[in-house]
């Protein structure tokens, strides 16, 4: 039975996306009687097997993909003139439905770096335990094991993760522990957990376990297909939101506008591309912005769409490898058809257990890495004002993590067979960019979107240093095989650093890959045409003072206008050392737990656990 459609709630949500979803389904929990409405531009992620069969993230990052908008910056030179393109979700559940469910915490030092009072991690720990249900390890005291979010090892190992490892160890002579996601561990190699349901197999996402579980509660309510403009006001007071029909989940519905009001808050929750955008539309934003896209000023706010660190994202570049015949990889899934013998043996036994490649996503071993003293040498002068000034004395936070894909990552160009590929990125780049709208020549609303990828000098530097490092590891695996000359930098005829097939690996002894100058020009030119974002933007609505670029307040508060609160990754004010829908589900919590104590709801012992010791 269809829910009735009424014209007011008590809170509405500008976007679907992981954050939204936490937040929702807290409140709806804790008081039934509201009358929450979630506005989503996508579609329904409910029991969709693009959603909820780990093995198949990869189809959401397919081109014509409609879970997915692909957001095309402005060409760069730092990115030898490419456009980068930066795509983020489309859907209910956001980053949540789509991600490649790599389970990473960063630093607990990161929340107390934002300086937000009551964000520090001393307040947050027990919320990051509530979220989630560890299904690794038992009795590890930063987890939680009886909350919505489940984590857990996967469907199947994959023994190429545990070589990597091995190398890892011995070669690059890194530590090993069970567990580097404990708030605190850094610069070693550990397996890679996942959000996938131990039990069931399936994907552990924000939709499913915070809001589609609640599909009893008729006051809580989602609206697909439905693109927010903008915030409407009394004054400055939010009342509601005008929304029209998203053109991409709803290309034959009529455009037309609606307003639906909110009696109680309006949240915008639309991530870092989105919610800056339902700001500058609705009159909050810098000025001169707001007057070349012939919008009347409400609120200048200056840093709306700023302090963009999408790239301080993370910058990720992906090189690939041979595989040895028999290595046990996803490629017969990637590369093969939803037909194959391979393919439904697979989701037979995944339908039985939740167990299988199904269940995996490609990626069980991982390093958060620092260099040491020689390394730190090798990264040359312009990395060491950043070193010193950030790295040096936080010993709690990588540089870069680095990880291996048992399978092709998506590699477009190659034939059917195994492979391995190489991720690596940067946590704490210094570039910064900005995303605003803007009007194009036809009038019509486009984006303005500066990615800041690489902008600052000591950003490629790791990324350089990190290629050469992972390709020494890969290459003493057993499982190697050579490099796929297509996915690596092209070195010079002559050069010893040239890449292609080979028999076999190398000794785990052997002398290391000598790189001439010509050759670091080789990788330096490979990074700037590759170099991608690992989908994790965040900042361009900053949890900061309103004089120092800042967006909201500590309690979500958007500067300058009542009732109105932004609760996604835009709020963060500066990077985090972790993929980032774990930092979405914290300030989802977090979120909640403001909004419930503003509107009197729950009681505040339902909100806490015991603080774990770091």
């Amino acid at each position: 039975m269809p829910h009735p459609i009424i014209s007011e709630f008590d809170i509405i949500f500008a976007g679907g996306g992981s954050t939204a979803c936490v937040v929702a389904g807290r409140l709806a929990a804790l008081d039934p009687s509201l009358t929450i409405l979630i506005l989503e531009g996508g579609q329904h992620t409910l029991n969709q097997d693009v959603h909820v069969q780990p093995y198949k993230f990869t189809r959401n990052l397919v081109p014509t993909s409609t879970t997915m908008t692909f957001n095309v910056g402005n060409p760069s030179p730092r990115l030898n003139g490419r456009a980068p393109i930066v795509p983020c979700a489309h859907c209910v559940g956001g980053g949540s439905s789509v991600n490649a469910m790599c389970y990473t915490r960063g630093p607990a030092s990161d929340f107390d770096d934002w300086g937000a009072e009551g964000w520090e991690s001393k307040n947050l720990i027990p919320l990051i335990k509530k979220l989630e249900t560890y299904q690794v390890q038992p009795d590890r005291p930063t987890h939680g094991y009886g909350g919505p979010i489940k984590v857990s090892p996967g469907g199947c190992k994959l023994v190429v993760s545990e070589e990597f490892i091995h190398v890892g160890t011995t070669y690059h002579k890194r530590q090993y522990a069970e567990d580097t996601d404990d708030l605190k561990t850094c610069n070693t190699y550990s397996p890679w957990a996942k959000y996938i349901d131990g039990t069931t197999g399936r994907r552990s996402d924000a939709a499913h376990n915070y809001v589609y579980n609640q599909a009893h509660n008729a006051n809580l309510q989602i609206w697909v297909g439905k693109r927010v403009k903008r915030v409407i006001f009394q004054d400055k007071r939010a009342v509601g939101v005008e929304f029209t029909s998203d053109p991409v989940s709803c290309p034959d519905a009529d455009q037309s506008s609606s307003i639906v009001k909110a009696s109680k808050l309006v949240v915008i929750s639309a991530g870092a591309f989105g919610s800056p955008a339902i700001l500058e539309r609705s009159g909050i934003g810098a000025e001169a912005i707001l007057k070349r896209c012939n919008i009347k000023r409400l609120v200048d706010l200056p840093g709306v769409g700023e302090n963009y660190q999408g790239l301080r994202d993370h910058n990720l570049v992906s090189t690939p490898y041979f595989a040895a015949e028999g290595t046990v990889t996803m490629d017969p899934l990637y590369l093969g058809e939803e037909s194959d013998v391979v393919v439904q043996k697979n989701l037979a036994q995944w339908k039985i257990d939740g167990k299988s490649l199904i269940a995996q996503n490609s990626s069980d071993a991982k390093i958060k890495w620092r260099p040491d003293d020689d390394e730190l040498k090798a990264m040359g002068s312009a990395f060491q004002p950043r070193w010193k000034e950030f790295f040096q004395d936080r010993p709690d936070k990588p540089v870069a993590l680095s990880s291996l894909c048992a399978g092709s990552a998506g590699f477009s160009g190659i034939p059917r067979g195994n492979y391995i590929t190489a991720n690596y990125f940067t946590l704490y780049p210094v570039s910064t960019g900005s995303v605003h709208i803007k009007l194009n020549e036809n009038g019509q609303e486009g984006i303005d979107f500066n990615a800041g990828f690489l902008d600052d000098p000591s950003d490629i530097v790791p990324l350089i240093l990190v290629y050469k490092k992972t390709r020494e590891i890969i290459r003493r695996m057993p499982s190697y095989r050579g490099e796929v000359p297509i996915g690596h930098p092209h070195f010079s005829q002559g050069s010893v650093a040239v890449c292609g097939a080979t028999t076999g690996p190398a000794d785990l002894n052997a002398p290391d890959i000598i790189y001439t100058a010509e050759d670091d020009d080789a990788i330096d030119r490979y990074v700037r045409d590759h170099v991608q974002t690992t989908w994790h933007s965040l900042g361009t609505c900053a949890m900061k003072p309103r004089a120092d670029q800042g967006v909201i307040d500590a309690r979500l508060n958007v500067y300058g206008v009542t009732n109105l609160k932004v609760a996604d990754m835009s709020i963060a004010p500066i990077n985090v050392g972790t993929n980032t829908y774990w930092t979405a589900l914290v300030i989802g919590e977090k979120a909640a737990m403001i909004i419930a104590d503003e509107l009197g709801i729950g009681s505040r012992s339902s909100w806490k656990s015991p603080q774990a010791r770091l």
